[in-house]
């Protein structure tokens, strides 16, 4: 039998004896952070990059921008893959109403180190999901709240020294070295990785999606 033709009596077959058909779930992200947490929640899924340009001015409304910028990463992928489901995510620091991306070098690193220093931040991450065959279309802006310690140049220094800054949103991550830096975050820790994956699987489970997920 055909291949194109096998796969329409699956489908129909699984209908018929109320098995549902499978589903594949894209991540729509290069973060090694991201499909690592999606991976120890047991949520299967594949990975494909979107070619976007991302927005990052930093005068945007920090939610806004993490908003527009996972759901142009989950459109693009979409438009390659419609019988799937593309999650799209963006994060980005917030001190007030003003955004500090990822910055450009160590001096711009260290100037943000130095403006979160003592002071509590907001972390904002965009969440996109989308599945055009399931009539899937929905962003939620996912936040957690950071304290951070009042810190030295010395401490600026060694923590600059452990973590790579320039890969991250405010120039920190909490994943390494937070014991430096960081005096006490609202929990889950995942929402401050980049991923609010406890808040995707309650998703996944309210679309009535997480049962037909393979890899």
């Amino acid at each position: 039998m055909p291949r194109p033709l096998a796969v329409v009596f699956r489908r129909i077959f699984r209908l018929l004896v109320g098995v549902p058909s499978p589903l594949f779930l894209i991540l729509a992200s290069a973060s090694p952070r991201r499909t690592e947490l999606l991976r120890e929640a047991g949520i299967p899924h594949s990975i494909q990059v979107a070619p976007v340009t991302e927005h990052e001015d930093p005068r945007t409304d920090p939610r806004e921008m993490v908003l527009h910028n996972a759901r142009i990463k989950a459109a693009a992928v979409a438009r390659l893959h419609p019988d799937a489901l593309v999650l799209g995510a963006d994060t980005t620091v917030a001190l007030g109403d003003r955004a500090l991306n990822k910055p450009a070098d160590l001096a711009e690193s260290r100037a943000m180190l130095r403006r979160l220093s003592g002071r509590e931040h907001t972390v904002h991450t965009g969440i996109c999901l989308l599945a055009p065959a399931l009539g899937i279309d929905e962003v939620h802006d996912v936040t957690a709240w950071v304290r951070f310690r009042s810190l030295s140049d010395e401490d600026i220094t060694r923590y600059q020294s452990l973590v790579d800054t320039l890969d991250k949103a405010g120039a920190y991550g909490i994943q390494q070295g937070k014991e430096i830096i960081i005096d006490d975050f609202q929990r889950p820790i995942s929402t401050i990785m980049g991923l609010p994956v406890e808040f995707v699987h309650s998703r996944l489970l309210a679309l009535g999606v997480l049962g037909r997920l393979v890899a």
